[in-house]
Protein backbone atom coordinates (compact mmCIF):
# COMPACT_ATOMS: atom_id res chain seq x y z
CA UNK A 1 0.00 0.00 0.00
CA UNK A 2 2.59 2.28 -0.72
CA UNK A 3 0.73 4.46 -2.73
CA UNK A 4 -1.03 6.04 -0.36
CA UNK A 5 -0.08 9.57 1.42
CA UNK A 6 -0.61 11.06 4.87
CA UNK A 7 0.07 14.64 5.10
CA UNK A 8 -0.21 17.24 8.29
CA UNK A 9 -1.28 20.71 9.10
CA UNK A 10 0.89 22.66 11.08
CA UNK A 11 -0.25 25.04 13.54
CA UNK A 12 -1.29 28.01 12.26
CA UNK A 13 -4.01 29.72 14.05
CA UNK A 14 -3.21 31.26 17.60
CA UNK A 15 0.22 29.92 17.53
CA UNK A 16 3.30 31.50 16.96
CA UNK A 17 5.75 30.77 13.67
CA UNK A 18 7.86 28.81 16.20
CA UNK A 19 5.55 26.34 16.71
CA UNK A 20 4.77 25.74 12.98
CA UNK A 21 8.87 25.51 12.73
CA UNK A 22 9.03 22.76 15.51
CA UNK A 23 5.96 21.17 13.97
CA UNK A 24 6.99 21.08 10.22
CA UNK A 25 10.61 19.76 11.41
CA UNK A 26 8.92 16.55 13.74
CA UNK A 27 6.32 15.93 10.98
CA UNK A 28 9.26 15.43 8.75
CA UNK A 29 11.10 13.84 10.79
CA UNK A 30 8.49 11.16 11.46
CA UNK A 31 7.98 10.03 8.20
CA UNK A 32 5.20 12.26 6.98
CA UNK A 33 4.66 12.72 2.99
CA UNK A 34 3.65 16.40 3.01
CA UNK A 35 2.68 19.60 5.45
CA UNK A 36 -0.39 22.02 5.24
CA UNK A 37 -1.47 25.26 5.87
CA UNK A 38 -4.58 26.60 5.86
CA UNK A 39 -4.79 30.22 3.30
CA UNK A 40 -7.23 32.59 5.58
CA UNK A 41 -6.53 36.15 5.95
CA UNK A 42 -8.16 36.02 9.21
CA UNK A 43 -8.81 33.59 11.79
CA UNK A 44 -12.79 32.25 10.86
CA UNK A 45 -13.61 32.24 14.50
CA UNK A 46 -13.07 36.07 14.62
CA UNK A 47 -10.80 38.37 12.64
CA UNK A 48 -9.01 39.15 16.08
CA UNK A 49 -7.51 35.94 15.96
CA UNK A 50 -4.16 36.29 14.95
CA UNK A 51 -2.64 33.84 11.60
CA UNK A 52 -0.17 33.50 9.68
CA UNK A 53 -0.40 34.10 5.87
CA UNK A 54 -0.21 30.88 3.78
CA UNK A 55 2.21 31.51 1.01
CA UNK A 56 5.03 32.92 3.33
CA UNK A 57 4.31 30.28 5.73
CA UNK A 58 5.05 27.59 2.76
CA UNK A 59 8.00 29.52 1.39
CA UNK A 60 9.74 29.37 5.31
CA UNK A 61 8.65 25.88 5.48
CA UNK A 62 10.67 25.52 2.18
CA UNK A 63 13.48 26.62 3.86
CA UNK A 64 13.46 24.66 7.17
CA UNK A 65 12.54 21.24 5.10
CA UNK A 66 14.22 18.92 2.40
CA UNK A 67 11.46 16.16 1.80
CA UNK A 68 8.04 17.09 2.55
CA UNK A 69 5.88 18.64 0.11
CA UNK A 70 4.05 22.07 0.76
CA UNK A 71 0.56 22.90 0.05
CA UNK A 72 -2.61 25.19 0.85
CA UNK A 73 -5.74 23.83 1.98
CA UNK A 74 -6.99 25.33 0.30
CA UNK A 75 -6.13 29.18 -1.49
CA UNK A 76 -9.59 30.97 -2.62
CA UNK A 77 -8.24 32.00 -6.16
CA UNK A 78 -10.41 35.64 -5.91
CA UNK A 79 -8.51 36.75 -2.53
CA UNK A 80 -5.60 37.88 -4.27
CA UNK A 81 -4.53 39.10 -8.10
CA UNK A 82 -4.63 35.53 -10.05
CA UNK A 83 -1.83 36.27 -12.16
CA UNK A 84 0.20 37.68 -9.00
CA UNK A 85 -0.82 34.42 -7.36
CA UNK A 86 0.54 32.27 -10.11
CA UNK A 87 3.76 33.92 -10.03
CA UNK A 88 3.83 33.82 -6.20
CA UNK A 89 3.02 30.08 -5.87
CA UNK A 90 6.11 29.58 -9.03
CA UNK A 91 7.99 31.29 -7.22
CA UNK A 92 7.75 29.43 -3.44
CA UNK A 93 8.04 26.14 -5.74
CA UNK A 94 11.45 27.17 -7.12
CA UNK A 95 12.65 27.78 -3.28
CA UNK A 96 11.10 24.59 -2.24
CA UNK A 97 12.99 22.55 -5.15
CA UNK A 98 9.53 21.76 -6.61
CA UNK A 99 7.78 20.62 -3.45
CA UNK A 100 4.44 22.88 -4.13
CA UNK A 101 0.66 21.40 -4.02
CA UNK A 102 -1.32 24.57 -5.14
CA UNK A 103 -4.63 23.61 -3.00
CA UNK A 104 -7.25 26.38 -4.82
CA UNK A 105 -10.52 26.84 -4.33
CA UNK A 106 -13.72 29.53 -4.05
CA UNK A 107 -13.40 30.78 -0.78
CA UNK A 108 -16.24 31.22 1.89
CA UNK A 109 -15.51 34.18 4.72
CA UNK A 110 -16.41 37.56 2.55
CA UNK A 111 -14.44 40.26 4.94
CA UNK A 112 -10.93 37.85 4.04
CA UNK A 113 -12.23 39.89 0.29
CA UNK A 114 -13.78 42.87 0.95
CA UNK A 115 -11.66 44.12 4.02
CA UNK A 116 -8.86 43.78 1.29
CA UNK A 117 -10.63 45.46 -1.51
CA UNK A 118 -11.09 42.44 -3.31
CA UNK A 119 -14.50 41.71 -4.58
CA UNK A 120 -16.15 38.82 -2.65
CA UNK A 121 -18.49 37.51 -5.42
CA UNK A 122 -21.47 34.60 -5.09
CA UNK A 123 -20.97 31.34 -5.22
CA UNK A 124 -21.70 30.54 -8.65
CA UNK A 125 -19.46 33.30 -10.16
CA UNK A 126 -16.67 32.31 -7.52
CA UNK A 127 -16.63 29.23 -8.76
CA UNK A 128 -16.31 30.23 -12.59
CA UNK A 129 -13.28 32.52 -11.18
CA UNK A 130 -11.81 29.15 -9.44
CA UNK A 131 -11.60 27.73 -13.09
CA UNK A 132 -10.58 30.86 -14.94
CA UNK A 133 -7.62 31.17 -12.05
CA UNK A 134 -6.76 27.08 -12.53
CA UNK A 135 -6.82 27.25 -16.32
CA UNK A 136 -4.80 30.83 -16.22
CA UNK A 137 -1.98 29.38 -13.41
CA UNK A 138 -1.66 26.39 -15.64
CA UNK A 139 -0.99 28.24 -18.95
CA UNK A 140 1.90 30.10 -16.85
CA UNK A 141 3.61 27.76 -15.68
CA UNK A 142 3.32 25.74 -18.56
CA UNK A 143 5.64 26.74 -21.78
CA UNK A 144 4.18 30.14 -23.15
CA UNK A 145 6.27 32.78 -22.80
CA UNK A 146 3.75 35.35 -22.23
CA UNK A 147 0.27 34.79 -21.12
CA UNK A 148 -3.20 36.44 -22.02
CA UNK A 149 -6.55 35.87 -21.02
CA UNK A 150 -9.83 37.67 -21.20
CA UNK A 151 -12.44 35.94 -19.11
CA UNK A 152 -15.29 36.88 -16.65
CA UNK A 153 -13.29 37.36 -13.73
CA UNK A 154 -9.46 36.46 -14.55
CA UNK A 155 -8.13 38.76 -17.14
CA UNK A 156 -3.90 39.29 -18.04
CA UNK A 157 -2.08 40.83 -20.84
CA UNK A 158 1.34 39.42 -22.09
CA UNK A 159 2.13 38.01 -18.27
CA UNK A 160 6.12 36.88 -18.01
CA UNK A 161 6.29 33.49 -15.42
CA UNK A 162 9.86 33.18 -14.79
CA UNK A 163 11.53 31.08 -13.89
CA UNK A 164 9.07 28.27 -14.60
CA UNK A 165 8.17 26.18 -11.73
CA UNK A 166 10.63 23.07 -11.58
CA UNK A 167 8.43 20.78 -11.76
CA UNK A 168 4.28 20.39 -12.79
CA UNK A 169 2.58 21.59 -9.98
CA UNK A 170 -0.18 18.97 -8.84
CA UNK A 171 -3.09 21.33 -8.44
CA UNK A 172 -5.72 20.28 -5.51
CA UNK A 173 -9.02 21.17 -5.53
CA UNK A 174 -10.99 21.47 -2.25
CA UNK A 175 -14.57 21.06 -2.05
CA UNK A 176 -17.28 18.95 -2.53
CA UNK A 177 -19.88 20.81 -4.42
CA UNK A 178 -21.09 18.24 -7.22
CA UNK A 179 -22.44 20.07 -9.92
CA UNK A 180 -19.98 22.29 -10.25
CA UNK A 181 -16.84 22.04 -8.22
CA UNK A 182 -16.48 18.10 -8.80
CA UNK A 183 -16.35 18.85 -12.49
CA UNK A 184 -14.17 21.59 -12.37
CA UNK A 185 -11.84 19.15 -10.32
CA UNK A 186 -12.11 16.58 -13.39
CA UNK A 187 -11.48 18.67 -15.68
CA UNK A 188 -8.43 20.49 -14.03
CA UNK A 189 -7.25 18.90 -10.88
CA UNK A 190 -4.45 16.73 -10.46
CA UNK A 191 -5.93 16.06 -6.50
CA UNK A 192 -9.34 15.98 -5.34
CA UNK A 193 -9.50 17.03 -1.43
CA UNK A 194 -12.60 16.05 0.06
CA UNK A 195 -13.81 19.04 2.88
CA UNK A 196 -13.71 17.28 6.49
CA UNK A 197 -17.39 18.16 6.81
CA UNK A 198 -18.51 15.78 3.67
CA UNK A 199 -16.27 13.06 5.17
CA UNK A 200 -19.02 10.72 5.99
CA UNK A 201 -20.52 11.42 1.87
CA UNK A 202 -16.80 10.38 0.89
CA UNK A 203 -18.51 7.44 -1.48
CA UNK A 204 -21.05 9.47 -2.92
CA UNK A 205 -18.53 12.70 -4.03
CA UNK A 206 -16.53 9.78 -5.53
CA UNK A 207 -19.14 8.48 -7.58
CA UNK A 208 -19.98 11.93 -8.61
CA UNK A 209 -16.75 13.12 -9.75
CA UNK A 210 -16.30 9.66 -11.42
CA UNK A 211 -19.41 10.89 -13.46
CA UNK A 212 -18.04 13.76 -14.87
CA UNK A 213 -14.68 12.50 -15.50
CA UNK A 214 -16.83 10.06 -17.60
CA UNK A 215 -18.36 12.73 -19.23
CA UNK A 216 -15.42 14.75 -20.11
CA UNK A 217 -13.65 11.69 -21.20
CA UNK A 218 -10.80 11.91 -17.95
CA UNK A 219 -9.47 8.90 -16.76
CA UNK A 220 -10.22 8.85 -13.07
CA UNK A 221 -7.33 6.96 -11.69
CA UNK A 222 -5.12 10.37 -12.83
CA UNK A 223 -6.89 11.93 -10.08
CA UNK A 224 -6.15 10.96 -6.37
CA UNK A 225 -9.13 11.44 -4.00
CA UNK A 226 -7.66 13.08 -0.55
CA UNK A 227 -9.53 13.42 2.62
CA UNK A 228 -9.37 16.33 4.82
CA UNK A 229 -9.75 14.77 8.53
CA UNK A 230 -9.57 14.92 11.93
CA UNK A 231 -7.64 12.57 13.80
CA UNK A 232 -8.16 11.28 17.50
CA UNK A 233 -5.34 9.09 18.71
CA UNK A 234 -4.71 7.61 21.73
CA UNK A 235 -2.33 4.44 22.62
CA UNK A 236 -5.40 3.24 25.20
CA UNK A 237 -9.26 3.17 24.51
CA UNK A 238 -9.64 4.87 28.03
CA UNK A 239 -7.56 7.85 26.45
CA UNK A 240 -9.51 8.07 23.48
CA UNK A 241 -13.35 7.86 24.41
CA UNK A 242 -12.58 11.15 26.23
CA UNK A 243 -10.57 12.51 23.63
CA UNK A 244 -13.01 12.08 21.10
CA UNK A 245 -16.09 13.83 23.04
CA UNK A 246 -13.99 16.90 23.51
CA UNK A 247 -13.27 16.52 19.85
CA UNK A 248 -16.55 16.89 18.80
CA UNK A 249 -17.53 19.64 21.66
CA UNK A 250 -14.85 21.55 19.64
CA UNK A 251 -15.00 21.30 16.32
CA UNK A 252 -18.39 20.04 16.21
CA UNK A 253 -19.54 19.46 12.34
CA UNK A 254 -16.59 21.81 10.65
CA UNK A 255 -14.10 18.81 11.20
CA UNK A 256 -16.26 16.02 10.46
CA UNK A 257 -17.87 13.54 12.75
CA UNK A 258 -14.72 12.19 15.09
CA UNK A 259 -17.14 9.39 16.41
CA UNK A 260 -19.39 9.29 12.63
CA UNK A 261 -18.51 6.30 10.03
CA UNK A 262 -15.66 7.80 8.96
CA UNK A 263 -14.26 9.03 11.57
CA UNK A 264 -10.57 8.13 12.51
CA UNK A 265 -10.35 8.01 15.80
CA UNK A 266 -9.54 5.76 18.98
CA UNK A 267 -6.36 3.14 19.55
CA UNK A 268 -3.66 2.80 16.58
CA UNK A 269 -5.83 -0.15 15.19
CA UNK A 270 -9.02 1.44 15.46
CA UNK A 271 -7.30 4.23 13.24
CA UNK A 272 -6.25 1.98 10.91
CA UNK A 273 -9.63 0.38 11.05
CA UNK A 274 -10.85 3.82 9.74
CA UNK A 275 -8.29 4.52 7.18
CA UNK A 276 -8.76 0.85 5.30
CA UNK A 277 -12.82 2.28 5.20
CA UNK A 278 -11.48 5.70 3.44
CA UNK A 279 -9.26 3.23 0.93
CA UNK A 280 -12.15 1.18 0.22
CA UNK A 281 -14.00 4.11 -1.18
CA UNK A 282 -11.31 5.25 -3.46
CA UNK A 283 -8.97 7.55 -0.94
CA UNK A 284 -5.47 7.01 -0.65
CA UNK A 285 -4.23 10.58 0.23
CA UNK A 286 -5.18 11.94 3.95
CA UNK A 287 -4.25 15.62 4.96
CA UNK A 288 -4.84 15.48 9.13
CA UNK A 289 -4.89 17.74 11.81
CA UNK A 290 -4.39 16.04 14.73
CA UNK A 291 -6.25 16.63 17.98
CA UNK A 292 -4.13 17.68 21.17
CA UNK A 293 -2.39 21.08 22.62
CA UNK A 294 0.89 19.47 21.17
CA UNK A 295 -0.04 18.10 18.10
CA UNK A 296 3.70 16.43 17.31
CA UNK A 297 2.98 14.10 20.37
CA UNK A 298 -0.27 11.93 18.38
CA UNK A 299 1.56 12.69 15.33
CA UNK A 300 4.24 10.42 16.66
CA UNK A 301 2.01 7.49 17.62
CA UNK A 302 0.27 7.67 14.61
CA UNK A 303 3.74 7.44 12.72
CA UNK A 304 5.08 4.92 14.58
CA UNK A 305 1.72 2.81 14.36
CA UNK A 306 -0.32 3.38 11.99
CA UNK A 307 1.61 4.25 8.91
CA UNK A 308 3.73 1.47 8.97
CA UNK A 309 0.43 -0.75 8.49
CA UNK A 310 0.10 0.33 5.57
CA UNK A 311 3.84 0.16 3.86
Amino acid sequence: MSNLHFGVTVPQIKRPWVAADKAARAFESQGFDSVWVCDHLYGPQSPQLPILEAWTMIAALAAITERVELGTLVTPTGMRNPAHLGKMIASVDNIAGGRVIAGLGGGWMPREFTDFKMPFLDTADRLQQLEETVDLLLRMWGDEEEVSYDGKFVSTENVVCQPKPPRKIPVLIGGAGEKVTLRITAQYADIWNNLAGHQANLGQKVDVLKGHCDTLGRDFSDITVSQQCLVTIARTAEEAGPMADTAQKIFGGHMGDPQGPLGITGTPDQCCEAIQKHIDLGCTMFVMEFFGKDTVEPAQIFAEEVIPHFA
